[in-house]
């Protein structure tokens, strides 16, 4: 019997509120265009086979890391303003509530403190990228939370300690952007969020010791805190690259809405 292959770790923009299932009017109506192509034929890689995923939403905090452990999560329409109809979408991907309790066993016992979350759905960080990417729903799919301290380092140690799930076909996935502020769509943010993809491009190549330090410490990157007024969009990937000691490269990159947002793997 072959072995099965470990899986990699995705970092990914996951678009503008329900984007890819409305006539877009902030802007060209292709805007979101090019995104969504690339989330269309994420899993027709055929290294990308999981028997399930685990996402790390930028769009759920808590004081304690918890994780989805519901059989049939209900979604979260946590966007406002768009047309009613999104507002009705469906994405009926089952949960995993043993891999749920997997999760709180690994985070545990490197000292993590992690719970189980029986009542909480997939917010739109999680069912909208997910709805382009597995239309069929039927891959089972749980979530984990940020920490609300939204400390790198932490969420660094978070990833290592569930690298072990890639050789068991569980997909890790960061949903997040690689530039968040609202102040700089438009064009204003656009060669901030290209220095600083340049920047973390550079450093997800690195060794993991290395990529390490320097993504604990992001908020010293050239214009950093320009891109990321608030982290919570970026600390998606702090548990992706954790999750793998192998480097990471760019496999998406598109100017939209006037910014540069990039999506990495980690891994073969």
């Amino acid at each position: 019997m072959s072995e099965t292959p470990s899986l990699p770790s995705l970092y990914l923009p996951h678009g503008g509120g329900p984007c890819f299932f409305m006539e877009w009017t902030r802007g060209p109506a292709d805007t979101w265009d090019n995104t969504k192509t690339w989330l269309e034929n994420l899993l027709a890689d055929e290294a990308i086979k999981p028997k399930a995923i685990l996402i790390v939403s930028a769009h759920w905090e808590s004081e304690v890391i918890r994780v989805t452990s519901a059989s049939n999560p209900p979604l979260v329409y946590d966007y406002y303003g768009f047309p009613p109809h999104t507002y009705e979408l469906t994405w009926p991907a089952p949960g995993d509530p043993a891999l749920a309790a997997k999760i709180v066993s690994l985070l545990g016992d490197t000292g993590i403190p992690c719970e189980l979350e029986d009542e909480r759905g997939f917010d739109h960080g999680v069912f909208v990228p997910m709805k382009v990417i597995n239309p069929d729903a039927d891959i089972p799919t749980v979530v984990l939370s940020l920490r609300s301290d939204l400390d790198a380092g932490f969420h660094l140690d978070v990833g290592a300690a569930l690298a072990g799930l890639r050789d068991e076909g569980v997909l890790i996935i960061g949903s997040g952007n690689s530039y968040h502020n609202f102040e700089g769509f438009g064009g204003r943010g656009l060669e901030d969020s290209q220095v600083f993809t340049r920047w973390l491009g550079e450093t997800l190549s690195l060794e993991a010791d290395q990529r390490r330090e320097k993504l604990a410490n992001w908020f010293d990157a050239p214009k950093a805190r320009e891109c990321h007024p608030r982290e919570e969009h970026l600390l998606p990937l702090m548990v992706a690259a954790g999750a793998s000691g192998e480097a990471g490269h760019e496999i998406f990159s598109d100017e939209v809405m006037g910014i540069l947002a990039a999506g990495y793997r980690f891994g073969t």
